[in-house]
């Protein structure tokens, strides 16, 4: 594909992406962040892992983004009782072909978006059924593996500020979220704005404004968004100052951080790039992607350790330390394309 015709593309891209946000702005206030970081997810064929308090909005937010994407939507609500066929679906006996025979019924897991309400109030078991449909987009049931509908995606829900009762999710779970999603509360203004709209009978009609076969389109779109070398020495260099102990940490590194984050993390720096500079319209990465893609990325790929959060730092405030330390690549050496 030529260049002129990428560039064509991603300007259509960006008018498509501004008809998504003015949708969504029907029923979700403010925002503007969480929704970006979601659809970045979605058209790199990541996940999302919304951390928030309850009430506001999560849920909504994530079947509306179905609804403007013609894509099927399913919801979970992860209990302590949950089963891992409850999820993924179970074999059933069926007699009614004159013969007794087992038949696989379909879970919920076999939709297009799967939102994972409070995984971590269901134990690990039931939490690792969703591991091989992440990173493999299949189910496996008995002696069958399933193909998952395409686009795939989960989206899963934290509450900060209740953990009685709840099952962290371990490290390589974890690690399978592209984005970990801080939804804060609203602003002053953003606040009666939700109290004037939603206490009203009527309810905004969404228009659909991408088939999931465009969807695919544009997700094949957004790896083409080429990436210039002096990008990926930054993005290398990044991750590798996160694993303390190594030349490359800092010394706040070593004293605050028990692990650091591995190769995946990389991968989603520069895939999350790729679709914020899609989103914009633009052809190349730039290293103010990579910067608006860390947080999210990496926060969640850091294990902060006790004497940190004694310090009161969290993993956000390391985030931030990093992008200060690591020095960005001076784009001369790598001539005008930013490849060498």
């Amino acid at each position: 594909m030529s260049s002129d015709k990428i560039t064509e593309y991603l300007q259509q891209f960006a008018q498509s992406r501004q008809e998504m946000m003015e949708q969504l702005r029907k029923v979700i206030v403010g925002q503007s962040d969480v929704i970006e970081q979601i659809l970045a997810a979605v058209f790199t064929r990541g996940h999302c892992l919304l951390i928030g308090v309850p009430g506001l909005a999560k849920t909504l937010l994530v079947s509306s983004i179905s609804q403007i994407m013609e894509l099927s939507f399913k919801r979970v609500q992860f209990t302590p009782d949950l089963m891992p066929s409850d999820i993924t679906g179970t074999m059933v006996l069926d007699e009614s072909s004159g013969r007794r025979e087992f038949r696989f019924v379909k879970g919920p897991i076999f939709a297009n978006i799967l939102l994972a309400d409070e995984i971590n109030r269901t134990p690990p078991k039931t939490q690792a059924a969703l591991l091989q449909a992440m990173a493999e987009k299949e189910v496996t049931a008995g002696q069958e593996t399933y193909k998952l509908p395409d686009p795939f995606f989960v989206i899963a829900t934290q509450n900060p500020i209740e953990q009685e009762g709840t099952y962290p999710l371990p490290e390589a779970q974890l690690d399978r979220f592209m984005f970990t999603v801080r939804v804060d509360y609203p602003s002053l203004e953003e606040e009666k704005k939700i109290l004037a709209t939603t206490t009203k009978d009527e309810q905004p009609e969404l228009r659909r404004v991408l088939s999931s076969k465009a969807i695919l389109n544009l997700q094949k779109l957004v790896r083409s968004v080429p990436v210039g070398e002096f990008v990926l020495d930054y993005v290398a260099r990044l991750v590798r100052a996160t694993r303390p102990g190594t030349p490359e940490a800092p010394p706040f590194i070593t004293k605050w951080i028990d692990f650091g984050a591995g190769p995946r993390a990389g991968q989603n720096l520069v895939r999350a790039g790729q679709a914020f500079a899609a989103m914009d319209g633009r052809y190349s990465v730039s290293l103010a992607d990579i910067k608006r893609a860390a947080e999210p990325v990496l926060r969640h790929r850091m294990g902060v350790n006790f004497q940190a959060q004694a310090e009161g730092k969290k993993a956000e405030d390391i985030v931030q330390m990093l992008l200060d330390a690591v020095a960005e690549p001076k784009v001369e050496q790598y001539g005008r394309s930013g490849r060498r």
